[in-house]
């Protein structure tokens, strides 16, 4: 039987989605405009900076997966949010305060360590509430009997997609406020109000959520918590390699009679990572780390798209401190400004894409299902590297129009900052491909019981790729250096090889996109074999 796709969601998604916007709009007041206030007020070098930055969103974007196995493991999503909110709203006001206070302490004595000890205060705040307050929100469209994980045809047709895509409308849409308003106002009236506003902005969004408690389906899994049976599997995994048999103890079969009552799935034997019982009625508890090491291949293969997400946040605000920014007169657009550009590509384009752009994919392949998850990840980051080379190219060409006047270097070069809107457009449609088709994939493609992980395995993504752009800055630095050759990143950006920064990551890119078309053909090949298998 067909699955249709609703077109409206409850009242409880809705509030959901609108908490989860209010709260991107406190994350973004910070993490857009960070990279000033490090080279600004704090003096750091660019790529200092950067590093910072991204190690800072590395931990952040990882820690979910601490957060997302505790609230499955050992508690409930709902109590989870509650509890990491109070947790983010702390290191968002002391963030404030110690902004306010910065200027009020000697020189001598200035510290940054207060600034990233509030900024990691809160990466431990959204490692609780980010994962668990999206699954949760998905929860809310479960029947009273969790639906099992569906193949890509009936992906596209459910309406957990159109959630997703909804949840991520509503998200770049606070982000897009967050950008626009809280980076001129750091730039025109401070970082203390500027940091401020984001705080109170997350109080807001944590009473919202409260409100909604009565309203909300707060399920509880009548399975056993995966955790433990994960560290068994990998234990089990670990025998098995080393040439060990792999007998079930009786607290295995007492999971997998668990596992039975609800109805999961079954899929193919080890190649794919999940032990098969004689019936092929049901999965194993126990295997749920197998569950997740099938799907590393293709969260690895998306690490290179998370390290060119990094650049508009770094090296591309960078790029338009040099270049003509007036508009009339007096006004100045702030850099950071321009990635309001990704986040309102993202808005008019989500609405377009069943109406208007499924139906002509459909034209195209000949395919009544359109595009699937993983072709949808993967046209994204197709645009990713297009915006990756038009970004070379620009760069090479605002070097080449560095001036000068008498022999004294000119800073601003006569290019208006409105040329890097291109990078910024095609980074905001690859962003409607991927990271939708990420979400939904990682969450799809685990059991019902491990669906805040499967959140959680989306956001490692780019938690991993922030800790590869910052590494990937430390070699070239090092390697710079070790043949005397001029530093890419330079503070003088008339000096820095950003255009070949670009290129490299437009070929890392490219590799990683070969890679990811592989490893996709591999994994539909052996979730199919497995589904025929047990039919």
């Amino acid at each position: 039987m067909a699955i249709t796709r609703r077109s409206w969601l409850n009242k409880s998604c809705i509030l959901i989605i609108v908490v989860a916007s209010v709260e991107r709009f406190a994350y973004k007041g910070v993490a857009a405009n960070l990279v000033s206030y490090l080279t600004d007020v704090l003096h750091e070098s660019t790529s200092v900076a950067a590093k910072n930055i991204n190690t800072w969103y590395g931990v952040t974007s990882m820690l979910p997966l601490v957060g997302a196995l505790l609230a499955d493991s050992y508690g409930d999503r709902y109590s989870t949010i509650l509890a990491s909110s109070l947790l983010y709203i702390l290191g968002l006001a002391s963030l404030s305060s110690w902004a306010l206070l910065w200027t009020w302490f000697p020189k001598r004595k200035r510290s940054s360590s207060p600034l990233f000890l509030s900024l990691y205060l809160t990466s431990i705040g959204q490692g609780g509430y980010n994962p668990c307050l999206q699954a949760f929100g998905a929860d809310q469209l479960e029947e009273e009997e969790d639906v099992l994980p569906r193949d890509s045809t009936e992906e596209n047709t459910s309406t957990r997609s159109l959630f997703f895509q909804q949840w991520y409308f509503g998200i770049c849409s606070g982000s897009l406020l967050g950008v626009i308003i809280l980076s001129y106002v750091q730039d025109t009236f401070g970082w203390g109000i500027g940091f401020a506003i984001p705080a109170a902005a997350m109080m807001l969004s944590a009473l919202c959520f409260s409100c909604g408690s009565p309203c909300y389906k707060r399920k509880q899994s009548k399975t056993e918590k995966p955790t433990g049976s994960m560290i068994d599997t990998i234990r089990a995994i670990g025998r098995k390699m080393m040439g060990r048999s792999l007998p079930l103890t009786a607290n295995d079969e007492h999971l997998a009679e668990l596992e039975l009552q609800e109805k999961a799935p079954m899929v193919d034997n080890g190649r794919i990572g999940v032990l098969q019982t004689n019936t092929c009625k049901g999965i194993i508890s126990g295997e749920d780390a197998r569950i997740v090491l099938r799907l590393l291949p293709i969260w690895a293969t998306c690490l290179m798209f998370a390290v060119v997400f990094q650049q508009p946040t770094t090296f591309f605000i960078k790029q338009g401190i040099t270049m003509k920014r007036n508009i009339g007169r007096s006004f100045e657009i702030p850099p950071a400004t321009l990635q309001s550009v990704i986040t309102i590509s993202i808005i008019l384009l989500m609405p377009l894409y069943d109406p208007l752009l499924i139906p002509l994919i459909k034209r195209i392949t000949g395919s009544e299902q359109g595009i699937n998850t993983l072709q949808r990840i993967c046209i994204g980051m197709f645009l990713s590297i297009m915006a990756m080379v038009i970004a070379a190219i620009l760069e090479n060409k605002r070097l080449q129009m560095q001036t000068f006047d008498n022999g004294t270097r000119v800073d601003i070069v006569h290019m208006s900052i409105f040329w890097l809107v291109p990078q910024y457009i095609l980074l905001g449609i690859s962003d409607v491909f991927t990271v939708v088709g990420m979400q939904e994939f990682f969450y799809s493609q685990v059991p019902s019981r491990m669906r805040t992980i499967g959140i959680a395995l989306y956001t490692s993504v780019f938690g991993f790729g922030s800790f590869l752009s910052a590494i990937l800055i430390s070699m070239i630095e090092l390697g710079t250096r070790m043949r005397g050759q001029r530093n890419w990143f330079s503070d003088d950006l008339s000096e820095a090889r950003l255009d070949l920064y670009f290129w490299l990551l437009s070929l890392l890119s490219t590799l990683s996109m070969v890679l990811f078309i592989s490893m996709s053909k591999y994994y539909s090949h052996k979730y199919a074999l497995a589904n025929n298998n047990c039919k």
